[in-house]
């Protein structure tokens, strides 16, 4: 049960928790990069040898602000976060960001305020940022970095490469896949392969997570609803 916690403690980092294409590909998306638009989303998390999770994943305009928000349950735990940000002609600024978790009653509950926020994005906003950044082509042949905070403000790195486009069948139906590899700098041992939404910034079709090879766990888009 605690490694299903921390499953979910960390579940932005593997919804970033943030591509892909082969360089002329890359280069005819870069032209025409979609903007940010409201969605709802549920998304499926296989975690092996735990129950499944259930995630609600929803991005929304309020009063110039932006807010993505992310609730997952797993048997007797929970998990919640948000984030409001605002777009930049530099990319994401985050204003405000919240969590919390729990498991049998026991968890924590953390905050990082808009002078916290100055200098990196919470991971909700990294989320989007890194789409965004997918989208607009890059990072093939050389990989780039992601500088964000996690829940409770410490620094996070990165690297992620793109990796092109592929047909993906997920329960939610059959899209044509932005790819992307991300590694943590720090943990050589882990690996995420990510699978965006090329209409919709911020949206996860697929994230797999790998340690020491092994594939330890799988996100899929189940439902999308979007505005």
């Amino acid at each position: 049960m605690y490694r299903s916690t921390r499953a979910l403690a960390r579940l932005s980092l593997f919804t970033l928790a943030l591509t892909w294409l082969p360089a002329m590909a890359a280069a005819a998306i870069a032209d025409s990069v979609p903007q940010l638009q409201p969605f709802n989303a549920n998304y499926r998390l296989e975690v092996k040898g735990w129950p499944n999770a259930t995630i609600e994943h929803r991005l929304s305009r309020q009063s110039g602000h932006w807010q993505s928000r992310m609730q997952a349950s797993i048997a007797v735990a929970r998990g919640n976060e948000s984030s409001r940000f605002i777009m930049t002609p530099e990319g994401v600024h985050s204003v405000n960001y919240a969590s919390g978790y729990s498991l049998l009653g026991m968890g924590g509950r953390y905050r990082l305020s808009s002078s916290e926020l100055t200098d990196m994005p919470d991971r909700q906003a990294a989320l989007v940022e890194l789409s965004r950044r997918a989208l607009q082509g890059g990072c093939v042949e050389d990989s780039c970095r992601l500088v964000y905070q996690d829940h409770r403000g410490r620094e996070e790195t990165l690297d992620y490469r793109s990796l092109g486009t592929q047909m993906l069948n997920v329960p939610a139906g059959e899209f044509q896949a932005l790819k992307v590899e991300v590694n943590e700098t720090d943990k050589p041992e882990r690996k995420m392969m990510f699978h965006f939404h090329p209409g919709y910034p911020g949206l996860l079709l697929a994230v797999d997570y790998y340690r020491e090879g092994e594939r330890r766990s799988r996100l899929t888009l189940t439902s999308l609803e979007g505005k």
